[in-house]
């Protein structure tokens, strides 16, 4: 069973997901703004967040906030927060793509403790706490078993406008290509590791995330057994947003073509 407070967080999640449905299935009506080069924001995004950072505070008011879609909130008693993304694959919801998560994390004293990844349209809620596994929908994952890269599917992110280095992206694709038996896309990061903790990919890599797409995603990936680093080989800087993971077989070769082209 969840803890009391992995249960506060999904509860969050599922009440942010009764609106946000509606308003996926009525997008002509949301007002859309933009951060930045092909970096949206909706009225989606800002309600969701609101919502679960509402619920969230009510349990613990005196931890951190750190949110996509609005400025941090630092605790001075406190060295505990949440990581949230109310919509991460806001691009992908705005086309009508079902395909976009709630990503929360809970950081106890800098470790990651808790996580949950729901998709809304799916239903499928994916949690995992320090020590004690990954489930989706109360049944337990484990990362994929394959051992050889040729057999294996990669999920990745692929620089747009505004957003990567298109050229090392290039290089990295034509290193992998020739060796995997499919490279994807998906358009979320969060459900891309919850996915690959699930066993639905062998292997994730991807540059220039910000934390509250990945932690989440980090915690479910290492308790379903598998390995999440840098794309460097670090496991100090997970944060940061260039990350490498698969099984640890998997994990090695990819860390290894990678930090040779």
């Amino acid at each position: 069973m969840p803890s009391p407070l992995l249960n506060v967080m999904i509860k969050a999640a599922k009440k942010a997901s009764t609106r946000l449905r509606r308003d996926f299935n009525e997008l002509e009506n949301l007002q859309v703004s933009t951060k930045g080069p092909a970096n949206f924001v909706s009225s989606a995004d800002i309600r969701t967040q609101e919502i679960i950072f509402n619920e969230l505070f009510k349990a613990k008011p005196d931890w951190s906030f750190i949110m996509e879609e609005k400025a941090s909130v630092q605790s001075k008693t406190s060295n505990n927060r949440f990581i949230i993304d109310p919509i991460d694959g806001t691009t992908n919801f705005l086309h009508g793509n079902p395909n976009f998560s709630i990503s929360i994390a809970a950081e106890v004293e800098g470790k990651l403790e808790m996580a949950m990844v729901y998709s809304p349209i799916t239903d499928e809620l994916f949690i995992a706490e320090r020590g004690k596994g990954a489930y989706l929908n109360d049944k337990r994952i484990r990362i994929a078993g394959r051992k050889e890269l040729s057999e294996s599917v990669i999920v990745t992110g692929i620089p747009h406008l505004g957003r990567g280095d298109p050229l090392i992206f290039i290089k990295e694709l034509e290193e992998f290509m020739p060796l995997v038996a499919g490279i994807r896309r998906s358009g979320s990061a969060a459900l891309d590791l919850a996915w690959l903790a699930a066993g639905r990919y062998d292997g994730f890599w991807e540059r220039n995330l910000s934390e509250w797409d990945v932690a989440a995603g980090i915690l479910l990936v290492k308790e379903a057994g598998g390995i999440v680093t840098g794309i460097n080989g670090s496991k100090d800087d997970l944060l940061k947003g260039n990350i490498l993971a698969g099984n640890e077989r998997i994990h090695d070769l990819l860390l290894k073509k990678i930090n040779n082209i």
